[in-house]
């Protein structure tokens, strides 16, 4: 059987080491034995009571000085470079690298005769060169490369070896989800998870907020208070009365719970989502959504089957759907209703046993 060798960068509560971890989760449980090397502090934490379970762990965070982060991750390549070095005689050892950023682990299997495989959920031709950079990389070291939609894939060079395996949710998380198309639509609650990142749309909800007074508006933001203090003043925001914001949060399906709409913001111009998982936990939770007009995650929404496809751009007519939501019933139960359908297509156990069939 096979020793599968994990490597992570950066290990918080965003969607990729969300979806390692319940990656990790599956395959733990079917026996494979597992070693994880990540920086401490995030999701990944909680893969505990595992006997063939081990984890290696660092410090490593972002700095606000971008030469700093660099000399950070340069530093924790270099570590894990080395670190990789203790498999070199070890046999039937896989390495899996979630991302593009652990570049470094994947040179080092690549020079022991390795087997590498790529989980990669970003798209590197919409951001800077830095990525790009490690996007060519990955395609000249990987044996196999899992995108995580047919967007995503378009965009590589590379043909063979190269998959589409969708992200899928937990049972730990849809198990506590309660879908109830009737209390959701009384709730008349908006719900958006987000950062503080310019693309991400975080000024434009506010700004619906403002727009719609009549509804309760929900903003969970993967930060700590003191830099939401910190933008909110920055950029001069009031934010009125309708509108709560969370600072990070551990576990957010209570926000779902107490949701109506999910909507994503993200900036086309700027970023797009290669896959769009609060999508996905959103339609989980029988909860339609608004969402971006190109991307992975525009690839999860049918307009008024399940939600609407609208830019950010256009805040107007998010302000006409999510009134249009809001206020017809009949409507908003059709859409509730396909949502949940819809989710139920993303199979953790077919995602896992994907993913498996490559280490294999």
């Amino acid at each position: 059987m096979k020793h599968i060798i994990c490597f992570h960068l950066f290990n918080d509560y965003s969607g990729s080491p969300k979806v390692l971890k319940m990656v990790l989760q599956g395959i733990l449980d079917k026996g494979y034995e597992v070693d994880l090397i990540t920086s401490k502090g995030g999701v990944l934490d909680e893969l505990t009571g595992h006997a063939n379970l081990k984890r290696m762990s660092y410090g490593y965070h972002f700095s606000a000085n971008p030469v700093v982060t660099m000399f950070r991750y340069l530093g924790v390549q270099l570590y894990t470079f080395l670190i990789a070095f203790r498999y070199l005689f070890q046999k039937q050892t896989v390495f899996y690298i979630n991302t593009l950023l652990p570049v470094g682990p994947a040179l080092a299997g690549r020079m022991m005769g390795k087997k590498v495989i790529y989980h990669y959920h970003e798209n590197a031709f919409v951001k800077g060169a830095f990525y790009k950079i490690l996007a060519t990389l990955m395609q000249k070291l990987a044996h196999k490369i899992i995108c995580v939609s047919q967007y995503q894939r378009s965009f590589l060079g590379r043909k063979r070896g190269v998959c589409v395996i969708p992200n899928a949710l937990p049972k730990e998380f849809t198990n506590r989800l309660h879908p109830d198309t009737e209390a959701a639509f009384g709730r008349q609650t908006v719900l958006m998870l987000s950062s503080l990142k310019e693309y991400k749309g975080t000024r434009e909800f506010i700004e619906l907020a403002n727009r719609l007074p009549q509804y309760k508006f929900v903003l969970v933001i993967n930060d700590v208070q003191e830099n939401i203090d910190s933008f909110l003043y920055k950029y001069n925001i009031f934010c009125s009365q309708n509108l709560i914001i969370y600072p990070r949060q551990n576990n957010v399906v209570p926000f779902y719970n107490e949701a109506s709409i999910v909507i994503n913001l993200t900036d086309k111009k700027l970023a797009v989502e290669t896959f769009g998982l609060t999508a996905l936990e959103a339609m989980s939770a029988g909860l339609p959504v608004i969402v971006p007009t190109e991307g992975g995650i525009a690839e999860m929404v049918t307009d008024g089957e399940n939600g609407y496809k609208i830019d950010v751009q256009d805040l107007n007519k998010i302000v006409e759907y999510i009134h249009l939501l809001l206020s017809d019933q009949e409507l908003y139960n059709k859409l509730s209703n396909n949502a949940s359908a819809y989710s139920r297509n993303f199979n953790i156990d077919k995602m896992t046993e994907s993913i498996l069939s490559l280490f294999d």
